[in-house]
């Protein structure tokens, strides 16, 4: 005897961006929305929580008064089919605090930490969602082996709308775009 799942109507369907934004922030929690499908996130390991806060606050930071750095809410990259991804961290201009739901316009930079099950769309999938929505910078955090992170980093090329290799680090993030950032994620 097999045991026999039974999915949510609501997991089978496309759903629209009003019907989206009509749920509460508890029904939205733990998913994505991709091409009107939603996808369910598995829960992240206190270790890749951990690497998105500190990077998120250095970021926050570092950043000055006209962009914010946070962690764990959607960004709408189209309306139709809808899309949205919740990177695991978001740099926003600061005065679209208060607009939902944000956009690749109000967007700087997002970050992705690597954990397993999300190794493709992290490192395939996201990259060029990210890159086709307009987003400027995007990197990517693998949890190495070794306990010290790796941290890569991509910036936009606006013409093939596309992103090219920028700087690499392991542990001490020092990065000098899109603004100068001194941060070690080796310590988590």
């Amino acid at each position: 005897m097999t045991a026999e799942i039974v999915v949510p109507a609501w997991m089978r369907t496309q759903i629209s961006a009003e019907q989206y934004d009509s749920w509460s922030e508890e029904q939205c929690a733990g998913i994505e929305i991709v091409d009107g499908m939603v996808i369910a996130s598995p829960n992240a390991s206190k270790r890749h929580n951990r690497l998105a806060r500190i990077l998120a606050n250095a970021l926050d930071a570092a950043a000055g008064p006209d962009w914010n750095a946070d962690t764990d809410f959607d960004v709408r990259l189209q309306d139709v089919p809808l899309t949205n991804r919740r990177p695991d961290v978001i740099v926003y201009r600061a005065e679209t605090i208060d607009l939902t739901p944000t956009r690749p316009e109000h967007v700087l930079l997002v970050v992705e930490v690597v954990s397993p099950g999300s190794e493709t769309t992290d490192r395939i999938v996201k990259v060029d969602q990210y890159a086709k929505a307009g987003i400027p910078f995007y990197w990517r955090i693998e949890q190495a082996a070794t306990g010290v992170p790796i941290v890569y980093t991509y910036v936009l090329d606006p013409a093939t709308k596309t992103y090219r290799n920028g700087e690499m680090f392991t542990g001490t993030v020092k990065a000098t775009v899109p603004f100068s950032v001194s941060v070690d994620l080796g310590v988590v």
